[in-house]
């Protein structure tokens, strides 16, 4: 199965458009998991038994696991294997950001695909469709391009004009003309304006977005939200990390997130 049908799937059955992100920074924890012989493991299967009722998707941010070597990584598969094994459908991503070329994207597809078991990653689109291509073939498995970021700095390339339009824009209609002859593409555009969103459905129409920055990035939900769904009242995926996994109640700040979104979807 497509794994963008998996995860529009689990949209229906949660009732949510939410995405948490395990990003396990070691610095944050509670000390209980801190002493924990498999610390960033602990801390992810407290946040995903506390928030799994309310969320479709869990993004795992690779440089907290890279940062504590093998000891990480082997962390990070525990946590796959343990959502695999208790929630099978509930839509995994790994934000890694990848971008090359060759051998080298061949050996990322199988460490993230198939030794990790995501059902996404994040990548660069900078080199271009063919160097992201073994990727993209991987029909059952998806790949999320960065289009449009929210970052300080952002706007120095992404709004570079072209042809009367800015850069991510046109990158946003390439990966849906072009790029997604499989299907299985979603784009991360971060918050933004209600017409710029208004411009990118207009090119991509019902693919699937993921928008980061909801929570202590400063998001503004509801008007992002109104404006990114598309027509079946899906198409976006919003990704809240630190604010939600580091609440005193980590439960209750998932649905709030998630029922706060879902005001803008029965709008």
């Amino acid at each position: 199965m497509n794994s963008l049908v998996k995860l529009n799937q689990r949209i229906d059955t949660a009732n949510s458009l939410v995405s948490v992100g395990l990003d396990s920074d070691m610095r944050y924890m509670p000390r209980q998991f801190r002493d924990d012989p498999f610390p960033q493991f602990a801390f992810n299967r407290w946040v995903i038994e506390e928030t799994r009722q309310y969320v479709s998707a869990f993004k795992a941010n690779m440089a907290f696991y890279e940062a504590r070597g093998d000891r990480g990584l082997s962390e990070l598969k525990m946590t796959i294997d343990y959502i695999h094994e208790r929630y099978p459908d509930i839509f995994t991503m790994c934000d890694a950001k990848r971008a090359d070329v060759g051998s080298s994207n061949l050996g990322y597809v199988d460490a993230i695909y198939d030794w990790l078991g995501f059902d996404a990653v994040t990548l660069h689109p900078y080199l271009g469709r063919h160097a992201l291509q073994p990727f993209l073939d991987r029909a059952d498995k998806v790949s999320v391009i960065v289009c449009r970021t929210s970052n300080p700095g952002a706007r120095e390339i992404q709004d570079i004009d072209v042809a009367g339009r800015p850069l991510w824009l046109h990158l946003a209609e390439k990966v849906s003309k072009e790029w997604n002859t499989n299907e299985n593409c979603m784009m991360i555009v971060g918050a933004m304006e209600p017409q710029e969103y208004q411009q990118m459905r207009g090119l991509i129409g019902d693919m699937t977005i993921l928008i980061p920055g909801i929570g202590t990035q400063g998001g503004a939900i509801q008007r992002i939200v109104e404006a990114a769904l598309n027509s079946a009242k899906r198409g976006v995926l919003v990704n809240s990390a630190r604010s939600i996994i580091f609440a005193d109640d980590p439960s209750t700040a998932a649905k709030r997130l998630r029922d706060d979104i879902n005001i803008c979807r029965k709008a």
